[in-house]
C-alpha cells in the first residue's frame, strides 16, 4: 500500500514523465504477472547503496553524548557500522528515470540487446497503480545527489542513506520507490544472523494505471514493433505502441 513520507519528496510537478527501460523478456514478465520487482539494494551495482557520507562518520567518531557511557568503543562503532550495512538487505527498491523526453542514455545503459522497450508513466500514475495491501508500505520520492566526500546527510531516519546517490550517477534522475522489509528479532533485538531469503519483492501493480505510453527501442528491427503490439493485444492491454522516434532522419 502507497504512503506518503515525510523522507520522500516528491517531484514539483506529479504529472511529469518517468520512464522503466526493459528488455523483452522482463516487460512480458511484467504483463504475465502485473506486478513490478522491487530489488535487494544489496544487490544493486553501486556499492555506495544505503551508505552515509564521510561527514557522517566523522561525526561519530568525534560524538561521545551519542553514547551513554562516553566515547564510542572499537566494538560499539563496528556494530553500528554493520548494522547499518545490513539494513541494505532489508531495503528494496524499484527505479525509474525522470525525463519529459525518452533518452538515448537510458537506452543504452538499460538493455543488453534491440529487442527492448520502455514504459512511460507519471509520478502519478505509478502510486496510484498500486493496489492497498496492507502487508507492506510503498513510499516513492525522489533521489538527491550528493558529494560522498563532503556532504552531511540527517541522521535519524533509516530512508536518508536510500534516498541519496553520488553525483556521478545525477544522469539517471532517479524517482525511487521503496519497501521496508520485516526485519527478525531475537529477544528482542534485531537478528541479521542468517541471509534473507528474498532477493527482492513483487509487488502487484494495475497495468491499465501505470502505463502510459510504450517505445520500442529505436534500434529494434520493423517486425520487434508488431511483436510487440501483438503481445499486448494478447494480454488485453490497451496502450500505444511507439516507435522511439531518436533515429528519425534529420532536415538539412
Amino acid at each position: 500500500m502507497y504512503e506518503d513520507h515525510q523522507a520522500f519528496v516528491k517531484p514539483a510537478n506529479v504529472n511529469v514523465k518517468i520512464w522503466r527501460y526493459l528488455d523483452f523478456t522482463k516487460f512480458v514478465d511484467l504483463l504475465i504477472k502485473s506486478e513490478l520487482f522491487f530489488t535487494r539494494c544489496d544487490k544493486l551495482e553501486d556499492p555506495f547503496e544505503g551508505s552515509y557520507p564521510q561527514a557522517n562518520f566523522i561525526l561519530r567518531e568525534l560524538r561521545s553524548d551519542l553514547f551513554k557511557d562516553g566515547a564510542p568503543t572499537p566494538v560499539i562503532k563496528e556494530l553500528a557500522r554493520i548494522t547499518y550495512q545490513q539494513f541494505r538487505k532489508y531495503m528494496v527498491v524499484n527505479c525509474w528515470h525522470i525525463n519529459e523526453f525518452e533518452s538515448a542514455a537510458m537506452w543504452n545503459l538499460y538493455l543488453k540487446s534491440n529487442e527492448g522497450i520502455a514504459i512511460q508513466s507519471t509520478y502519478n500514475r505509478l502510486i496510484s497503480s498500486f493496489n492497498g495491501d496492507s502487508s507492506y508500505t510503498i513510499h516513492v520520492g525522489l533521489v538527491q545527489y550528493i558529494d560522498y566526500k563532503n556532504y552531511f546527510m540527517p541522521e535519524g531516519n533509516l530512508f536518508f542513506p536510500f534516498l541519496h546517490k553520488r553525483i556521478s550517477y545525477e544522469h539517471e534522475h532517479e524517482l525511487r520507490a521503496l519497501i521496508m522489509m520485516p526485519i527478525p528479532s531475537k529477544d528482542g533485538k534485531l537478528d541479521f544472523s542468517s541471509e534473507p531469503s528474498f532477493e527482492g519483492k513483487n509487488v502487484p501493480v494495475n497495468l491499465d494505471v501505470l502505463i502510459d505510453n510504450i517505445f520500442v527501442c529505436p534500434f529494434a528491427p520493423s517486425w520487434f514493433l508488431d511483436l510487440v503490439k501483438n503481445v499486448l493485444i494478447k494480454f488485453n492491454i490497451g496502450k500505444e505502441v511507439k516507435q522511439s522516434q531518436l533515429l528519425e532522419s534529420p532536415f538539412y
